[in-house]
């Protein structure tokens, strides 16, 4: 994407305080292009992410961004937290497409305020429909505690595509879970929650739509009392 800027009327000479800022700005985005910040899984860094022949900020998910070819994004307006950013990137579609799969083959770097003249919002346009990401979605982890925090993971549920879903079915679960606190897994309190869907982890998850998830729960209990040797630490 290529800008061209004009200088404010005829006179040759010095350029005006206006004409300044915009030439600072330009070379700024251009440094920033051939220079960027390198981005570092797991820092919480807001990235910029190559959208077609844009560049958009985008926030990554807390605990899912460990990910070296994949993690899980939020694209923002480039003025983020500015409180007229939110209204106005709701109009451009940023804040209506949840969290998003994105390649870090995309991540160009760490986000920088120089890029937003390569945005979306600078050329004036919508957010597309199709922008190449997938959304990331989101589990339920049936999890078995002893008092002292120390446990493990009985059941690993997902890929939710909503997080509507996912609540749905904790909640369900949970309600069961009441209704055999005792003998559920002798011991410990065991409690299902929502959590991000770990994309890189995938093969460790039971399909929810596959089964009846009251159906995976009863193994997974019946799995912990007859056999606790094979449970596995479970970590904050």
């Amino acid at each position: 994407m290529i800008r061209r800027f004009r200088r404010c009327g005829h006179a040759p000479g010095a350029l005006t305080r206006e004409d300044q800022a915009v030439v600072d700005q330009f070379r700024a985005m251009l440094a920033a292009v051939r220079s960027p910040e390198p981005w570092t899984p797991g820092h919480g860094q807001d990235v910029a992410v190559r959208i077609g022949p844009f560049i958009e900020r985008a926030h990554t998910r807390p605990g899912d961004d460990h990910g070296t070819e994949m993690i899980a994004v939020a694209l923002v307006h480039p003025d983020t937290p500015h409180a007229a950013a939110y209204l106005h990137g709701h109009q451009l579609g940023y804040t209506d497409r949840g969290w998003l799969r994105c390649e870090t083959t995309a991540i160009l770097g760490v986000w920088q305020p120089a890029y937003r003249m390569l945005t979306h919002v600078e050329a004036g346009l919508y957010i597309p429909d199709d922008i190449g990401m997938a959304p990331a979605h989101y589990s339920v982890d049936i999890e078995a505690r002893e008092p002292n925090g120390s446990g493990f993971t009985l059941l690993r549920l997902g890929p939710y595509t909503q997080a509507s879903l996912a609540t749905r079915d904790a909640d369900s679960l949970n309600i069961e879970l009441d209704g055999q606190a005792a003998t559920a897994v002798p011991g410990f309190t065991v409690t299902a929650t929502t959590a991000p869907f770990d994309i890189n982890d995938h093969e460790n998850y039971s399909n929810p739509y596959r089964t009846d998830v009251a159906e995976l729960l009863a193994a997974a209990l019946a799995g912990a009392r007859l056999d606790d040797d094979e449970a596995k630490p479970w970590t904050d």
